[in-house]
């Protein structure tokens, strides 16, 4: 017993050195990084609005589309969703009853057992009045990327209104319209009344911007599968 104790001691030394490695090698990227992040900004920025421009509109004026693609959001505990996913969700209703897409396809986070967007979104255009068979599930929309690339590798989407909050709404229709999807973009602006919660996602926005242009850069791949005919079948139905 008294021969493991030194090794014991040489285990733990050997973390410690580690962790202050990685925190060391941490505090250099980020000295590295730091004056030139806001050109990174400024430079995904200005893509961001490059791509969208004059593909974003009102709900009223958006040029019709076989599909809405609705962006998930928070879903609290007990399966509701939050109030910047049920503005989302009631946008999405009104373009489909005004005719302007024929089918939702409502992609969100699915990655833990207790926690599901998609479902939570079906449950509530569904109880709204929107036909269960025109709503279709993507489980596997982890982010912005990902939800725009599986609905054209999945779910072979070729053309989109894409529903979120507006401050979100260019990264999305940009990230669509480079992944081959031909799309346009509507907009909630409801939520504005939760001010704080609104500026502090529209501030991360400037962050996810530069991740959306590396992501395309990089040509990441999203978590993909077998293809789904669930979009189609949907179209189909009447």
């Amino acid at each position: 017993m008294t021969e493991a104790r030194p090794d014991r001691r040489r285990a733990s030394g050997w973390r410690v050195r580690f962790r202050y490695a990685w925190l060391v090698r941490a505090v250099v990227v980020a000295l590295a990084v730091a004056p030139v992040a806001p050109l990174l900004v400024v430079c995904a920025t200005a893509w961001i609005d490059q791509g969208a421009r004059g593909h974003v509109y009102p709900a009223a004026s958006v040029p019709a589309a076989p599909v809405a693609l609705v962006l998930g959001a928070r879903v609290f505990p007990d399966g509701v969703p939050s109030p910047f996913l049920t503005a989302r969700l009631a946008l999405a209703k009104q373009l489909y009853d005004t005719g302007r897409v024929r089918v939702l396809l409502v992609s969100g986070d699915n990655r833990r057992r207790n926690y599901n967007e998609p479902d939570a979104m079906r449950r509530w255009l569904v109880a709204h009045g929107v036909p269960a068979r025109k709503v279709v599930e993507d489980y596997a929309g982890f982010d912005t990327y990902d939800s725009c690339a599986r609905a054209k590798l999945v779910f072979g989407v070729s053309r989109a209104v894409v529903v979120t909050q507006t401050y979100h709404l260019g990264r999305a229709v940009s990230l669509c319209r480079h992944l081959g999807i031909d799309a346009t973009g509507v907009g909630d602006d409801t939520q504005r009344v939760a001010w704080v919660a609104w500026q502090r996602a529209a501030v991360r926005e400037y962050g996810a911007s530069v991740k959306a242009v590396y992501d395309l850069s990089a040509h990441r791949s999203p978590v993909l599968g077998r293809h789904e005919t669930g979009v189609q079948d949907a179209l189909r139905s009447g």
